[in-house]
């Protein structure tokens, strides 16, 4: 696959990167405490302001958007964790919480759901929690929840809203200051479309003025440290300069599109694949459907369920003889579905050839199986 064309893999994270911006990472390493790099810094500062709309610092790190889901933990303020499960991501959050020392309790929803924000409601009026965590885009199951409503709620308490939303932001709409979002974190592998290993966070004033008084926050992660370094226009720690050049890049064409539009490309992809696994059912007579409800589907990821009888991974063998990479299923949902990730730089057109792929394949093992409806 080293030589394949872009517009060939399309599982949910990492997502394809363009050559254009593979290329960026060949450029010579300069110090990370000269102008030169806080210059380039102050550029990424602005393009990432402006997908994540937010007038706060974004904190850059050399990690994986986990280590900046146990930053959102460690400099929350003391006291409980309320935190969303609604699939494999959202419980890691919980889980991150609990590794932590924190006490967790959860409101549990089936896999392909989001949440009754009465119930939300009712766990916060219940007891005093110091913060909620929630999933914006649930990658295991292709779920969007209203992470505006839960803030809304979590303010209303007392509470702090922390949010993953690793396979949501740069490609599913997400106003971090307009929907009051205290803590937001992603990565650079999903909807930015990127290279791993980079994360990405957002912290609300109140967030951080509430960390000053946090007395175990840590080192690597201490969100005051990068919230002094960002005003620098540098990190608390050696970046990953190589990823940074990838990431300049990718802003100025970012804010080329727009960050509106992206959102709307986004919305045609996850549409176009909707459509699909419709008309295949129909004419193609299998029983294949899409896991989330209408309404509650998000434009970067779409799990569809399989037929009876038929598995993830001869699925998988078959697109990828077609030249097409599409995910596997996740957790419990691992044997029984495949994940298409459209999101980053793939384009409505490149979607089409990749569920054409994926229509071949299936229909040609539904037959084999005789899997076809009566």
């Amino acid at each position: 696959m080293s030589n394949a064309p872009f517009g060939t893999f399309f599982i949910p994270g990492p997502t394809e990167v363009r050559p254009e911006i593979l290329s960026q990472l060949s450029r010579p390493v300069i110090g990370h405490r000269g102008k030169t790099f806080e210059g380039m810094f102050a550029r990424i500062e602005a393009g990432l302001r402006d997908v994540f709309l937010t007038a706060r610092p974004v904190y850059v790190g050399a990690t994986s958007a986990t280590g900046f889901m146990e930053m959102a933990i460690r400099n929350a303020p003391e006291g409980e964790i309320l935190s969303l499960v609604n699939g494999g991501f959202s419980e890691r959050f919980a889980k991150v919480a609990e590794s932590c020392g924190r006490r967790v309790e959860r409101v549990v929803v089936p896999w392909g759901e989001t949440f009754d924000l009465n119930r939300v409601e009712s766990a916060l009026a219940a007891k005093r929690f110091s913060a909620v965590t929630v999933a914006h885009c649930e990658t295991s199951t292709g779920v969007i929840s209203d992470v505006r409503a839960v803030a809304e709620l979590a303010h209303r308490h007392g509470a702090l809203a922390l949010v993953d939303s690793v396979s949501g932001a740069g490609g599913a709409e997400i106003i971090v200051d307009g929907w009051g979002l205290d803590f937001m974190l992603t990565g650079s592998q999903k909807a930015l479309a990127l290279p791993a290993g980079l994360a990405f966070a957002v912290a609300s004033s109140e967030y951080v003025e509430r960390a000053k008084k946090v007395q175990h926050r840590g080192f690597y992660f201490d969100v005051l440290q990068y919230e002094a370094f960002a005003e620098k226009n540098q990190t608390p720690s050696t970046p990953a300069t190589s990823l940074l050049y990838a990431l300049e890049a990718q802003m100025g064409d970012i804010g080329r599109e727009g960050i509106e539009r992206r959102w709307e490309r986004h919305i045609a992809m996850r549409d176009t694949t909707i459509e699909w696994v419709s008309s295949v059912a129909e004419r193609r007579s299998v029983n294949l459907r899409v896991l989330a409800p209408e309404g509650l589907r998000s434009p970067t990821v779409t799990v569809v369920m399989l037929p009876e009888g038929m598995t993830t991974k001869e699925v998988r063998e078959a697109v990828g003889q077609r030249g097409i990479t599409v995910g596997g299923g996740y957790g419990q949902l691992s044997e029984t579905s495949i994940r298409v990730g459209h999101m980053g730089d793939h384009s409505v057109e490149g979607v089409q050839r990749c569920l054409q792929a994926c229509e071949t394949a299936i229909a040609e093992l539904a037959e084999r199986k005789r899997l076809v409806k009566v």
